[in-house]
């Protein structure tokens, strides 16, 4: 014990010099992380409030950043960064320690939670230098701005994208910031904002993203749909030759943007993906809308939106635009309150609050912009589900593992909150689990089937998988309630099938 206790405190002392040879002031005060609070799907699965409630530290380089999240006492200790200047591959490198996991050439926000990065002062500029957010949770970034990422030519950074999310992420928050490049991929750029690989709970609000050739993406192939729940407003999207964005399964929320000169095509739902898009504002630009370079088609549902000088290619083959008298294909329900602009003033009111360096204005829901009160910690909002379950899911945030798998599915898709990946067996019956490091008590699962499998599913069991006790036993999916057990895993076992069962969701709840 002495031991750990000589060594961290060597660890600390060590991270304490780095940050001392960086020049990073470390106040003594705590501070609010961040102007205003999340909105959107941000505020879901628990909220995202960043590095509230923990220290505030000043950052001008990029190593300053990653030695204050090396100096932090764990990886998920709150802390918040506050970064003025300009930050480049000059001064970041890589930082070590118990509580980061950094690199050199990128801002890496990896394996880590609870950070907010803002910039203050006369302004945070990463010249060419992108922010990697991998494996982590509940991140704000709010008033910088990134710009000219390349993937190729010198320098490269983030694999070309200004801000990239990927692998297990959770609770993103990017606000206020401006995302621009100089060209497309010929000149060596990628995309402005992705999310790839089982990233969830992600806004983006009043933001700028400009002259690039990709927006940006959420699934980076047409099988990577394990990605969802985002939402996109009072943005501007300027000079873009796609991508803006470009969805591949699960959920997006897109109201209230301005978009203004789209060369190629606009919004691409595609690979199953369901958008709401609402009170938007496009001009000068072509296909706006539609599912476009493939043949799996996404889904959309449209309201209120100003079409301002669009044009519309003709549908053919695997291009299909949504207009030019674009109609509803679905319905998309969402799970937290907002307020919507007129779009006929959305290019005004994002023009005055949209981008770093504009005061972090925000709309009053009357096209008039205003300063955002102080910060408060916002009351989350319950975790998506279809339909809506009432309580809270435990499942979202848990771990899960089951008998068997069929290929290409996950045990982690039951319970990941997205509807269009699925566990099933490799059989036509087989165990699947819910499991907790403590105790839960449960009392109703919702055992929700994949599209196109309805019914498939036969006779099961519900079990105390500490015990073998039977807590329910019946036939057909749905909401199942039973005597509230406290247990640390919960199987669900298929015994009989008329097909291949496809479980998307296995949600639980206390009531």
């Amino acid at each position: 014990m002495r031991r750990a206790v000589a060594l961290r405190l060597q660890a600390a002392l060590a991270a304490a010099a780095t940050v001392a040879a960086v020049g990073v002031v470390l106040p003594t005060f705590q501070a609010s992380a961040a102007v205003g609070s999340a909105t959107g799907y941000a505020t879901a699965n628990g909220g995202t409030t960043g590095g509230a409630g923990g220290q505030t530290v000043r950052a001008t380089t990029g190593t300053a950043i990653h030695a204050a999240l090396c100096g932090r006492a764990s990886s998920s200790t709150p802390i918040t960064i506050q970064v003025e200047g300009t930050i480049n591959h000059g001064n970041t490198t890589k930082v070590s320690g118990g509580s980061c996991n950094t690199a050199a050439g990128v801002i890496e926000l990896k394996q880590i939670s609870n950070v907010t990065i803002i910039g203050v002062g006369n302004g945070a500029v990463f010249d060419q230098l992108g922010i990697h957010i991998r494996e982590a949770r509940n991140i704000i970034i709010q008033n910088v701005t990134i710009r000219n990422v390349k993937k190729s030519g010198s320098p490269t950074s983030n694999g070309g994208d200004a801000i990239g999310m990927e692998s297990g992420v959770r609770n993103v928050w990017v606000d206020h910031v401006t995302l621009e490049a100089s060209g497309g991929e010929s000149e060596g750029f990628d995309g402005l904002f992705d999310m790839k690989d089982d990233t969830q709970y992600v806004t983006l609000s009043y933001s700028t993203l400009r002259n690039s050739g990709r927006g940006g993406l959420i699934g980076s192939s047409e099988s990577d749909r394990s990605n969802g729940f985002i939402t996109f407003h009072h943005n501007l999207y300027e000079n873009i030759d796609s991508r803006t964005p470009l969805l591949r399964g699960g959920v997006a929320h897109i109201y209230n943007n301005s978009y203004v000169n789209l060369r190629e095509s606009g919004i691409n739902s595609r690979a199953g993906a369901r958008a709401k898009v609402e009170n938007n504002y496009f001009r000068n630009s072509k296909d706006v809308l539609g599912t476009f370079y493939t043949s799996e088609a996404g889904y959309w549902q449209v309201a209120g939106n100003i079409f301002d000088n669009v044009t519309w290619s003709s549908r053919s083959g695997d291009n299909n635009p949504a207009g030019p008298n674009p109609q509803s294909n679905t319905t998309v329900s969402v799970l937290y309150s907002y307020t919507l602009d007129g779009a006929s003033c959305v290019p005004n009111i994002v023009s005055q609050t949209a981008g770093a360096n504009k005061g972090i204005k925000v709309s009053n829901g009357s096209c008039s912009p205003q300063t955002p009160p102080p910060t408060t910690s916002p009351t989350p909002t319950p975790t998506p589900s279809t339909p809506p379950s009432g309580g809270t899911n435990l499942s979202i945030g848990a771990d899960s593992d089951g008998s068997s798998k069929g290929g290409g599915t996950s045990y982690g898709n039951v319970r990941d909150g997205n509807l269009s990946t699925y566990w099933s067996p490799s059989g036509a019956t087989g165990d699947i689990s819910i499991k907790w490091s403590s105790a839960k008590t449960i009392s109703r699962i919702i055992i929700r089937e994949a599209s196109g499998a309805t019914g498939a599913i036969g006779s099961w069991q519900v079990l105390n998988a500490a015990n073998g006790a039977v807590l329910k036993s019946g036939s057909g999916a749905g909401t199942i309630t039973f005597t509230a057990t406290s247990l640390s895993k919960i199987t669900f076992r298929i015994t009989g099938a008329t097909a291949t069962p496809q479980v998307a969701e296995f949600e639980t709840y206390a009531s």
